[in-house]
């Protein structure tokens, strides 16, 4: 496929999802999708590769928030476990005024990031190596962002240990779910709890022109979460907050 084929297919995608994007930001979609799949061939960044499925099951899989969340209401977003940046890259094309905060485990994921973040022209985005459990008990990075995205896949107990410490008080944690929720959801209901939060709706997306269901919880911060939380790395996920 040419290069003017698959810039007018991005277009279009965006047109058919109800939200115009400029040539600018096309060709920021697709550059990002050039150094993907150019590093792909020497890191494993993802099992997608084939141009239409990386615009539909990445690209527009991270931007089907917008359908249902107001991003221009928020100021600051971070993305836990972003990989190779996704939802968090897509968002920050779609909505630049957003000041991004990317983080994950694997230092070879966030070098790909720097490049992504250099050749895009990318501003107002910080990218962290690490772990979650350990930048959240950072003053720098508790409790100071207006919504936290993760598309990371782990139970919703052991994710919202991680990602909610970074939320402020009235902000939102929107993980991006798959599948059938509900007992997954009534499982995690007791760490939302204690965590500060209560869970205001789930909401079910399709991919457009696919049968790809997505699922979006909004969680929202009506608490300061407690110093002790999150506990020391590998406890999340070993041991999920549960009721005794």
């Amino acid at each position: 496929m040419n290069k003017q084929i698959e810039l007018d297919q991005i277009k279009k995608t965006f047109d058919d999802l109800g939200y115009s994007i400029s040539d600018h930001q096309t060709l920021q979609f697709h550059r990002y999708y050039e150094l993907l799949v150019e590093t792909n061939k020497v890191m494993n960044l993802t099992a997608i590769t084939e141009f239409s499925e990386v615009l539909t099951k990445h690209f527009v899989d991270s931007c089907v928030l917008m359908k249902i969340k107001d991003l221009n209401q928020c100021q600051s977003l971070i993305d836990i476990g972003t990989g190779a940046g996704f939802p968090g890259i897509p968002l920050k094309i779609l909505f630049p005024h957003l000041n991004v905060t990317l983080l994950d485990s694997l230092n070879k994921r966030i070098r790909f990031l720097e490049q992504v973040v250099n050749e895009l022209g990318l501003e107002k985005v910080e990218l962290l190596h690490g772990r979650a459990e350990d930048y959240a008990h950072q003053k720098k990075y508790r409790e100071q962002y207006d919504l936290c995205v993760s598309r990371a896949v782990a139970n919703l107990s052991t994710l919202s240990e991680y990602c909610i410490p970074y939320v402020k008080k009235n902000g939102y944690f929107i993980p991006y779910k798959s599948g059938k929720l509900d007992e997954e959801l009534n499982q995690a209901e007791y760490a939302i709890k204690q965590l500060g939060c209560v869970t205001e709706k789930s909401e079910k997306m399709i991919l457009p022109s696919t049968d790809i269901e997505r699922m979006f919880v909004f969680i929202y911060k009506i608490n300061f979460t407690e110093a002790k939380y999150p506990r020391k790395a590998g406890m999340p996920s070993k041991e999920p907050l549960e009721k005794k």
